[in-house]
């Protein structure tokens, strides 16, 4: 290329417009690739893997789902916690001396000790039948109906023990009672739970050690290198629907998670109705009611620079304002008689929801303000001299006129909100929740109460499993499962505000 047309090239803007044009490139390469790591690794994370039975040139004997291959070696998960040191090895290409996949070997996921490998054993007539139809022996169906009623009288027993306590005039005599009765249920259960022990299955681990393993830790068993295509499709789908309905097992490394879903779809819901009403309100007096000058300057540099403070500042923040502050003041003045036990004076989902409300807020003040801005100026002018106040005016013409815009700071204020982590860990979120926020006890929503996070079990299982490799798959799975319910909230606020765009139509004037 010659000098004067290099000049011109450079000169004439168009190697700027290739710069600007390889960024976006760039950018979406970098997004896919990101979003091609997550999708593909968590699809395939609950798809049921052929065990290998493997010998090696010494002798000895594994059996396992092969994890990563590598040039030189194999990852293997041989499962079998209870009797193995780990989970996984590394078996050496070199040392592999025969690979087989016998269909007689069974997969048992087990409520304690992660899975286990090995061949079915001889058994009771009813202990097989299960494993070959999936039929539970009828006794055992109905210790484990008896052991759930006497859980939950002995729960009954001890809100009525606890409630009796704190009454100002305990009635002694009734409490002796309602312990007598607790103890009868305690003891009945451990006579229950002794008599379902004896329910135990007989498996071969290979190469060769008899294991007997109680029924009741069983959660599901498969044989899956006799399943064809269509049967493995059929155990992932009930896989993944133990992931969205179950509660996580196995210190959070195994099993579903539905309260971590199920929280954090209600703190961005609570946080939504918390920031988003107040951050428009303050939009509105900052851009159309306030006065010039130096202090809403100041104001709007405050709000300016709030948005760019680190989260976990916020989170100290609600740690001492709000649970502190405001839960301590309540818990004196109306649960009073449940102290020194806090009910709002610890960290919960209420708390948690205002400080991410905090947090979100700037983005909605800022958004709505310069949504604002954007309507032009001859529609205030045409609906003033129209004869409308400014109140009907600010509600029937330049609110629709800006919900687009406003909704694009909503939009954005509810993805941070989702993935915040930082704020959460002092404000309410813990590793496992004993009970719901929702459920069916008066008054039915309970703020005060702690909650799981489907960002907190991501770092939970991720960095403080005492097995990573086993954790692994799971944590691409909730990964994926996050980014679904972040792209399906912010999808739904996109097609509302494609629908506002669109019916306030703007471009003709």
């Amino acid at each position: 290329m010659s000098t004067s047309n290099l000049r011109k090239f450079w000169g004439g803007g168009d190697a700027w417009l290739w710069l600007m044009a390889a960024s976006l490139t760039l950018l979406l390469l970098m997004t896919i690739f990101f979003f091609g790591i997550i999708v593909i690794n968590g699809l395939q994370a609950l798809w049921p893997r052929e065990i290998a039975a493997i010998t090696t040139t010494d002798g000895k004997t594994y059996a396992g789902a092969i994890m990563q291959r590598q040039e030189q070696q194999l990852q293997i998960k041989i499962a079998n916690r209870d009797l193995n040191a780990q989970d996984f090895i590394w078996l050496s290409r070199a040392d592999i001396a025969t690979i087989d996949y016998p269909e007689s070997i069974y997969v048992l996921e087990r409520t304690e000790y992660g899975d286990f490998h090995g061949l079915l054993a001889t058994n009771k007539h009813e202990i097989t039948n299960y494993f070959k139809t999936g039929e539970l022996p009828q006794r055992f169906k109905q210790l484990r109906t008896e052991i759930a009623d006497v859980q939950h009288r002995t729960g009954l027993l001890n809100e009525q023990i606890l409630r009796l306590e704190r009454e100002t005039i305990a009635n002694t005599s009734l409490i002796y009672e309602r312990k007598a009765q607790l103890a009868e249920q305690y003891q009945l259960l451990q006579e229950l739970q002794t008599e379902r022990d004896t329910y135990q299955v007989l498996f071969t681990a290979i190469p060769d050690q008899t294991v007997s393993i109680p029924l009741d830790n069983i959660v599901r068993n498969y044989q899956p290198n006799a399943m064809y295509w269509l049967a493995k499709f059929w155990l992932y789908c009930q896989k993944i629907f133990e992931l969205l309905t179950a509660e996580p097992r196995e210190a959070n490394t195994e099993g579903g998670v539905f309260p971590a879903a199920f929280g954090t779809v209600l703190l961005v819901f609570l946080m939504s109705i918390t920031s988003f009403p107040f951050g428009v309100l303050a939009g509105i007096y900052l851009g159309l009611y306030a006065r010039e000058g130096l202090l809403l300057r100041i104001i709007r540099i405050a709000v300016h620079n709030l948005a760019g403070i680190p989260s976990i500042v916020f989170g100290i923040f609600g740690l001492g304002f709000f649970v502190y502050g405001l839960g301590a003041s309540i818990d004196e003045l109306f649960f009073a008689s449940a102290l020194p036990a806090p009910t709002f004076g610890t960290g919960g989902i209420l708390w948690a929801s205002l400080t991410l409300g905090l947090l979100t807020l700037p983005v909605v003040v800022v958004a709505t303000e310069e949504a604002l801005r954007t309507v032009p100026k001859s529609l205030q002018d045409s609906s003033l001299a129209m004869g409308a106040t400014r109140f009907q005016t600010l509600i029937k013409v330049l609110l629709p006129a800006a919900s687009p815009s406003i909704l694009t700071g909503f939009i954005l204020a509810m993805a941070r909100a989702a993935g915040e982590v930082a704020p959460l860990m002092i404000t309410g979120v813990v590793k496992l929740a004993p009970h719901l926020a929702i459920d069916g006890e008066f008054p039915f929503l309970h703020l005060e109460r702690k909650f799981m996070h489907l960002g907190f079990h991501i770092y939970d299982i991720s960095y403080q499993s005492p097995n990573v490799d086993a954790s692994r798959p799971l944590v691409y799975a909730t990964t994926l499962l996050l980014l679904f319910i972040v792209v399906l909230m912010t999808g739904a606020s996109i097609w509302l505000r494609a629908k506002l765009r669109k019916k306030y139509k703007l471009g003709a004037l």
